[in-house]
């Protein structure tokens, strides 16, 4: 999910900043560059650190900045399909629950949220299965799997799909339910 890379680029040094650091500007310039972008193999730019070799700046006519190439590091995030993640739920609508993980949302439609019939109380926007009474409301952490992961060229309009449907995903309260049922259907199998 996170993943450090070591990057090569050029970048510009405007004539405004001629008297400051180069390596302090390269970073904050870098930085706007490349935080919170998307790149089609590294995924989200979380941020931009450790900017080393910044080389003499090259000159073009017409052009009042400097050009230099840097090299830096930067931790990105790309969501794999199958992979389990942590999460906090930041919205519920009628047709699912929005949940944060890492810098993206993804979303757990309505159906993928439990085994069981679930409502969603419009009022106190919360939802609630039917059988068990399991509640689901903003604020609350989950587990969940990516099912299906549409990266496009920005944040917004990237997709990510949740499911928590499985045994041993959603909010932590029913997993630990789950858990005490199993061990005491096991303790009613061996008496």
């Amino acid at each position: 999910m996170y993943t450090l890379y070591s990057v090569k680029d050029t970048f510009s040094l405007p004539a405004s900043e001629f008297g400051r650091d180069v390596e302090e500007v390269a970073e904050e310039v870098l930085r706007r560059k490349y935080e919170g972008k998307i790149d089609k193999e590294m995924g989200v730019i979380v941020v931009v650190f450790n900017v080393t070799n910044v080389s003499d700046g090259v000159i073009y006519p017409g052009d009042p900045a400097t050009k230099h190439d840097a090299e830096f590091e930067v931790l990105a995030f790309m969501p794999k399909v199958d992979e389990v993640v942590a999460g906090e739920v930041t919205e519920l609508t009628e047709f699912g629950a929005f949940v944060r993980i890492g810098p993206m949302e993804g979303l757990v439609h309505v159906s993928q949220i439990a085994n069981e019939f679930i409502s969603y109380d419009r009022k106190t926007q919360i939802f609630v299965t039917r059988q068990k009474k399991a509640m689901l409301k903003k604020g609350d952490s989950v587990y969940a799997k990516i099912s299906t992961v549409s990266m496009k060229n920005s944040v917004k309009d990237s997709k990510i799909a949740l499911t928590m449907k499985q045994e041993g995903f959603g909010k932590a309260e029913w997993l630990k339910q789950q858990l005490a049922a199993q061990k005491e259907r096991g303790k009613r199998g061996r008496r």
